[in-house]
């Protein structure tokens, strides 16, 4: 009787093993078979997905009766994580960690809407004294990160860089779990390392022209993990083709996952480790969801005009590159970056309507012939049509999803 137990308890344990195993299997494939129910959209993509160094996450949302929510992840070909040129995406951390460096400094008066004015040490950095598409013209904290989210302005960037410094910015980010992001240049702007690690003078004023606080030119310590990248056949260099691999070694380099998990702990700050938020107050979160979710339409300083700036200018995943109006009941709070051919969105995507919530980002290379800086990108081909049929796959997914609350 104790064998026949034995043997039976054996079974079980073995049969709960092989289900354990089989439910890991589906959630690691749950997005490939997906895609799979989609082949003329996605079947080569998959087919090619090292090549094109295509990475995507999936959060799926749960609320319990009180409304708090839990996450499930899902990844498609993300482990190990080939690199990606993270281009405009790093603006959002940046933007994060300006607010929190306020916060920091704690100084009666100073805050997102203090004029900033940036001055220059050197000949090869610039200033700003006043800015043309603000309001009175006043250079702010606020007005910058509006340009990053509503239509990712790459000076708007560099000069939230230049206000916290290339070391704080790796101090800041390794403290919270982010130990593998670098974050060592601006934007559009091509200068040598040790340019990029100095950084400009800057004073902060209220509005009746009273100092509130002053930065000397910073000049940055940070050490950073030596990587050897190099990607594709060749790359154009002062007009000429270079029949060599382009160098990304010194680029800046953040995980998917990482962004990922910054946008969550910005709209969830209760879902994550007190040590991974950002040091945000409520004026500050409130402000970054609004204007994460904004329409360029919805901004009067800074104004952007259609139709060089359409409502869906920055919404990759759902609209990809159209230019249509959006439907009223979705709202996507995200960061999107696109260059060298690399094409990345972080997203949260919510339906008011339908209730319907979850988060995506992905990354994906468009540049078949592997040559870079030659501005010949497969964006309009490849990119934007495959942000765009993901984001409505997952969207038509989780319509019909149950959810117990």
């Amino acid at each position: 009787m104790r064998k026949l137990f034995s043997i039976i308890l054996v079974i079980f344990i073995s049969t709960g093993i092989v289900a354990q195993k089989a439910a890991k299997m589906d959630k690691k494939l749950f997005l490939e078979n997906l895609m799979a129910t989609q082949p003329q959209f996605f079947k080569s993509l998959v087919a090619e997905k090292d090549q094109l160094r295509l990475h995507i996450i999936y959060t799926q949302i749960h609320r319990n009766k009180k409304n708090k929510p839990s996450f499930s992840n899902y990844y498609f070909n993300q482990n190990p994580p080939a690199y990606f040129y993270p281009a405009s995406t790093v603006k959002m951390p940046i933007a994060f960690l300006a607010l929190e460096k306020l916060n920091e400094l704690n100084i009666s008066g100073l805050d997102m809407h203090s004029t900033m004015i940036t001055d220059a040490a050197n000949s090869y950095q610039s200033a700003v004294f006043t800015h043309p598409m603000a309001k009175d013209s006043r250079p702010t904290i606020a007005h910058y990160i509006k340009q990053i989210f509503l239509v990712s302005d790459n000076d708007a960037f560099n000069r939230l860089y230049e206000f916290l410094g290339q070391e704080y910015i790796q101090k800041k980010l390794k403290e919270k779990g982010y130990g593998n992001a670098v974050i060592r240049h601006r934007l559009q702007i091509s200068l040598p390392t040790e340019q990029n690690s100095i950084t400009n003078p800057i004073r902060f004023y209220d509005t009746s022209g009273r100092l509130l606080y002053e930065q000397p030119v910073t000049y940055s310590n940070a050490v950073f993990t030596s990587q050897k990248i190099s990607l594709g056949n060749g790359f154009y260099k002062n007009g000429k083709l270079v029949n060599e691999p382009f160098d990304f070694s010194e680029k800046n380099n953040v995980l998917l996952a990482d962004l990922h998990s910054m946008l969550q702990s910005v709209l969830f700050p209760e879902s994550v480790t007190a040590k991974k938020r950002f040091k945000l107050n409520t004026n500050d979160y409130a402000f970054l969801r609004k204007w994460m979710s904004a329409y360029p339409a919805e901004s009067d300083y800074p104004n952007y005009p259609s139709p060089e700036y359409w409502d869906t200018y920055c919404k990759f995943l759902f609209y990809g590159s159209e230019k249509v109006k959006p439907q009223s009941n979705i709202k996507i709070f995200n960061k999107v970056g696109d260059a060298y051919g690399f094409l990345t969105d972080v997203a949260y995507i919510t339906d008011s309507v339908n209730n319907v919530e979850f988060m995506l980002s992905a990354t994906i290379l468009c540049n078949k012939d592997g040559i870079f800086n030659d501005n010949q990108y497969d964006y309009d081909t490849i990119g934007f049509p495959f942000m765009k049929q993901l984001g409505k796959l997952m969207y038509d997914y989780e319509l019909k999803r149950k959810k117990r609350n």
